[in-house]
């Protein structure tokens, strides 16, 4: 079948039909990104001929896996492309400088503690070494953001995360922290080092990448994220670069200028970080975006 069969008359009405372009009642915006995407789908079935059960089969596929859709979406990179779009959009506008953007994952839990000072994140016995993080929070002119609030959180040594540990035996966030900065912008916490992680095995995830010829495995890191008044708020990961999974990330989260590599000596581990915040120009700056996360209340 002709690949143009899309821009066919009857395909093009049909598309219309079902986009809801030109009806009044909807969002002409919606309408048009809906439209879109249903013209690229229908492209790609006639461009590879997909048959009616390779089409049923990914919709089962889809059905089947939508509680890994948060592992799904950054491992086939459009987590990433966010990033690099947001980045370009950035440059774009003159935005420059400030700790790189990565991607978020699917694993932060709202709610964590507050705590100051040298915070300790790991309420578990875990039988590895400690990581001792410290650094400063600044803007781009170098002076310390005042009123920062510091998110933490990161797996265990069995590349487990708690409120999503299988196994059960973590408590309320074990490794999850908010840490308020003092005027100063220092901050500094130490805990069991995590370790990476794959992909649930036989999930479908795991399928996917497996079909893909690629793997499902992340390298230890640590995610953050930092706001504060006045500033933009940042989602960032650091990943560790002496993981042998650092360079082939399969969510794509390292980036050039997060990848640290710990100062290991003995049973300890130390990374020195400094975090640098871009000034909000608007109040939509200082704001999460609106994915959905988990949440839960410190005990």
């Amino acid at each position: 079948m002709p690949q143009d069969f899309v821009h066919s008359p009857a395909v093009q009405a049909l598309l219309d039909r079902a986009s809801g372009v030109g009806q009044p009642a909807g969002d002409p915006r919606l309408q048009h990104i809906v439209r879109d995407l249903v013209e690229a789908t229908m492209a790609v079935i006639a461009r590879y001929d997909v048959n009616e059960s390779e089409f049923w089969q990914a919709v089962r596929f889809f059905q089947d896996g939508v509680g890994e859709f948060g592992l799904i979406v950054p491992g086939i990179g459009l987590e990433h492309f966010l990033d690099l779009y947001m980045d370009a959009k950035d440059a774009e506008a003159g935005r420059t400088g400030g700790t790189p953007r990565t991607i978020e994952g699917p694993l932060y839990v709202a709610g964590a503690p507050i705590v100051e000072g040298n915070v300790d994140l790991s309420t578990d016995p875990d039988d590895t070494d400690t990581l001792y993080m410290s650094g400063t929070i600044t803007g781009t002119d170098g002076k310390p953001v005042k009123g920062a609030l510091l998110h933490v959180w990161h797996a265990n040594s069995q590349g487990w995360y708690s409120h999503f540990d299988p196994t059960g035996t973590q408590t309320p966030f074990n490794n999850r922290r908010r840490i308020r900065i003092g005027d100063d912008g220092r901050y500094a916490f130490h805990s069991k080092m995590p370790n990476g992680y794959s992909v649930p095995p036989g999930g479908a995830t795991d399928r996917l990448m497996q079909a893909l010829g690629r793997h499902g495995n992340r390298p230890a890191h640590v995610h953050f994220f930092i706001e504060a008044p006045g500033y933009r708020t940042l989602t960032t990961q650091i990943n560790f670069g002496d993981d042998p999974f650092a360079a082939d990330d399969f969510a794509f989260g390292t980036r050039e200028g997060l990848l640290p590599t710990p100062n290991r000596q003995g049973d300890a581990a130390y990374i020195a970080f400094d975090f640098v915040l871009q000034r909000a120009e608007g109040e939509s700056d200082e704001q999460f975006s609106a994915r959905t996360r988990a949440s839960a209340e410190a005990g």
